[in-house]
């Protein structure tokens, strides 16, 4: 956990750095989706930081949080202006302070965890050691939106790794979430690191397989990227298909940008 838990704080830190220093009116600029300013980014992660501690330090009040927050919801928009509400009605400089508090609180939970123990979650408990990486896998992920809203490029994350084999696990789940059949069909996951070691995942005789940058892979799995916009290779019907819903967060399913529409030069 020391190890998953300090890439945890270095993405978050490296985000707080960054957007710590923005003008006033770069925090309302709209992110690539175009129903986010740069503002509710971090309100999003402040409010599921601050849920994830409860998790992670007293369950009880974590499923008082689900009832009490989320069970008057009926519909997905409810739900975007409960999480947001409250970071939207901060400064920012309240909201970063709120950020702060929550995620060191919620590192210093974990860090002292067994990796397997199980943590309560809005779908099926998990295990700490994937409750960690699935914070980190959030921020990275809307990072990478503040990142693209900027125009600048993101440094190379210690934690990378983490999101790509979250990327590989959850194929699974990127199917069944839509309601299809998972396919019996294997496909093998070459992908070369940002130091240019190879990682990989499935069989290496499977006739179908997905290669290239594994920032680019951990793009298209949450959906930041098109897999036509990216230099990875994709061979086999459903090696394509894995990668047209690609979904590695919690949720119900999404799609991610259609081609040509988060390219950042």
């Amino acid at each position: 956990m020391k190890a998953i838990c300090a890439d945890l704080a270095w993405e978050q830190d490296t985000l707080d750095a960054l957007v710590s220093g923005l003008a006033p009116d770069q925090w309302q600029l709209l992110a690539p989706c175009g129903r986010w300013t740069v503002k509710d980014e971090i309100c999003h992660l402040a409010y599921f930081d601050h849920t994830a501690r409860l998790a992670a330090t007293d369950p009880e009040a974590f499923q008082r949080h689900l009832v009490e927050d989320l069970g008057r919801i009926k519909h997905m928009d409810e739900a975007t202006e409960i999480t947001l509400a409250k970071g939207r009605a901060m400064s920012t400089g309240d909201l970063l302070a709120w950020w702060r508090r929550e995620r060191r609180q919620l590192v210093d939970a974990l860090v002292r965890l067994d990796p397997k123990d199980r943590l309560p979650w809005y779908g099926p408990p998990m295990s700490a050691r994937s409750f960690a990486s699935a914070r980190l896998m959030e921020t990275w992920a809307h990072g990478q939106d503040i990142y693209d809203v900027l125009a600048i490029e993101r440094p190379v994350s210690p934690g990378t790794r983490h999101i790509a084999h979250l990327g590989v696990t959850t194929f699974g789940w990127s199917f069944a979430n839509r309601g299809m059949a998972v396919p019996e069909t294997p496909v093998r996951v070459e992908l070369t690191a940002p130091s240019g070691e190879l990682w990989t995942w499935g069989d290496a005789v499977a006739t179908e397989h997905i290669s290239g940058p594994a920032v680019d892979f951990c793009q298209v799995v949450i959906q930041r990227r098109h897999v036509d916009d990216t230099a990875l290779v994709v061979v086999g019907d459903v090696a394509r298909q894995w990668m047209a819903v690609a979904q590695c967060f919690a949720g119900p399913p999404t799609l991610g940008p259609a081609p040509g529409t988060r390219v950042i030069q």
